[in-house]
């Protein structure tokens, strides 16, 4: 693909200064209606060394309103991204609703990077598997109404020749080129063949690439504009488009249903197991004390673990981590209550938050309540439409799927009681001055839509249990019986990573 692209193109002068233009006027309108329509855009620059991206970020910035975008340069990682998930960085640096994020190299170039020279520096770093994952990011955020853009910046390999050469001669501009620079230059064929692969293979219809031919500053500049104008006019049309439906009455889908599912995985639970306190507390201290020196290993052995607790409303989530986290070291362990999200979360793919919060290698992350809101209360109450918790599935699939590609340890607990259990809980908090605080009438709220959000969490477990991700229901009408169980799910999960 590259090969065959004709680089001699260009644009004189006068021709470029009447087309930049209008093309400066368009774009600045753009960025104002995807500003007042809450569009979040990508823009990302990947391209050859010496190709020119820094002058054609600037020259695309110029026209912008500089209060509404941001520009990153993606370096090598540093310590804290190396001992994270490999797209961890970017997730948390993609746009809030109205903003723009313009990405100076981005995702493709480690992956590049990586393939060529053989680094290691990524931890379970496996070129081809994050084609995979770059795909479903890219989907990911389109499907949540991101504008993606991505230009790879083509230039041959005697003109990033020439270009060096030039830049060395030049006192104040010799620092740019680098022994690396030379070293990459001597590889030019080696990474044109890993790029025609990266690019095909990254090459779809919700975020294409767009090949710049960048010998001519002036040709390359006049394709970007054109490139971004052409995106943002059919994703503000398409946004336009169904505001319009909306006005006009279009049929919602409601939420409630499961697609017929017949699948009853929460009536097989038997909830009799039971332990007495003298039992548990014969029990309970060896495997806390397990669980401390399992802690230290995994801290030693640079290997991250997230636990999940789900379940419903007093069925003992609090008590249950309380006794994991009993005998841990704080300074290996973050518990992270999730809440409704907030003004700025709400402004972000819903996944943004989560992304936030995930643990460094060596660390532990234990999520009370979790990114499966999406597909519970978000669900049950309308806060999310059908489509978008239907689309959840997958994209929490995918995302517990690149956490267990880098190494994570995933341990998922649904905690669950049956409808009389959580009656006998909510009376004696009521009735106690010491756990009064603990209910709330949101709390009886969701008690009488027991049905509707057993309905969800079948989905749930059915659609997310995967073969790196297990569900393990947790038999909880004995709080005794629970905290064993989890945590001896905890203990057997990171023993059989170790």
């Amino acid at each position: 693909m590259l090969a065959q692209i004709d680089l001699s193109r260009k644009i004189d002068k006068t021709e470029y200064k009447t087309v930049m233009e209008e093309l400066s006027r368009r774009l600045a309108a753009l960025q104002r209606e995807a500003i007042q329509l809450k569009i979040p855009i990508v823009v990302v620059f990947e391209g050859w060394d010496a190709a020119g991206k820094g002058t054609l970020i600037n020259q695309l910035i110029l026209t912008l309103d500089p209060r509404h975008f941001s520009v990153f340069s993606t370096l090598q990682p540093g310590e804290e991204e190396i001992h994270r998930p490999f797209l961890w960085r970017f997730w948390i640096k993609t746009p809030a609703k109205g903003r723009m994020t313009i990405f100076d190299r981005s995702w493709y170039h480690r992956v590049l990077l990586n393939r060529v020279e053989k680094h290691k520096t990524l931890k379970n770093f496996d070129w081809d598997t994050a084609h995979h994952e770059i795909n479903s990011f890219e989907r990911q955020l389109t499907d949540d109404g991101n504008v993606i853009v991505k230009f790879f910046l083509h230039i041959s390999k005697k003109t990033q020749r020439d270009r060096f050469a030039k830049l060395e001669k030049t006192a104040s501009m010799s620092w740019r080129v680098s022994k690396g620079d030379w070293s990459r230059h001597k590889k030019y064929d080696k990474y044109l063949l890993a790029l025609e692969e990266l690019l095909a293979k990254t090459d779809t219809d919700y975020a294409p690439w767009t090949i710049v031919e960048s010998h001519d500053r002036r040709f390359a500049t006049v394709k970007i504009f054109k490139a971004v104008i052409k995106t943002l006019e059919e994703r503000i049309a398409g946004v336009k488009a169904q505001a319009s439906q909306k006005q006009n009455g279009a049929k919602v889908v409601t939420n409630g249903d499961n697609d017929g599912m017949t699948v009853s995985i929460l009536n097989r639970v038997d909830l009799s197991p039971a332990l007495e306190k003298a039992d548990y507390l014969k029990k309970v201290k060896k495997y806390q004390e397990r669980i401390r020196d399992l802690e230290h290993e995994v801290y030693v052995k640079r290997i991250p673990v997230v636990i999940v607790y789900e379940g419903w409303d007093a069925a003992g989530k609090g008590g249950n981590i309380k006794r994991l986290t009993q005998h841990m070291d704080p300074r290996g362990y973050e518990v992270i209550p999730i809440a409704a999200p907030n003004d700025i979360e709400k402004r972000h793919h819903y996944l943004w938050r989560f992304w936030q919060e995930m643990p460094k290698a060596g660390h532990i992350a234990i999520f009370d309540r979790s990114w499966y809101g999406r597909v519970l209360v978000e669900r049950v109450e309308g806060f999310c439409t059908p489509e978008e918790y239907k689309r959840a599935y997958r994209e929490i699939n995918e995302m517990e799927e690149h956490l267990a590609n880098y190494g994570t340890v995933l341990v998922k607990f649904w905690l669950q009681i049956d409808k009389e259990e959580q009656l006998r809980r909510f009376t004696e908090r009521k009735n106690s001055p010491f756990k009064s605080w603990k209910l709330t009438d949101e709390d009886w709220r969701n008690r009488e839509k027991w049905d509707i959000y057993q309905d969800a969490v079948e989905e749930m477990l059915f659609r997310t249990s995967s073969p790196h991700a297990r569900w393990t229901i947790v038999e909880s009408n004995s709080k005794y019986y629970a905290r064993l169980k989890a945590l001896k799910t905890v203990i057997g999960a990171i023993e059989a990573k170790l």
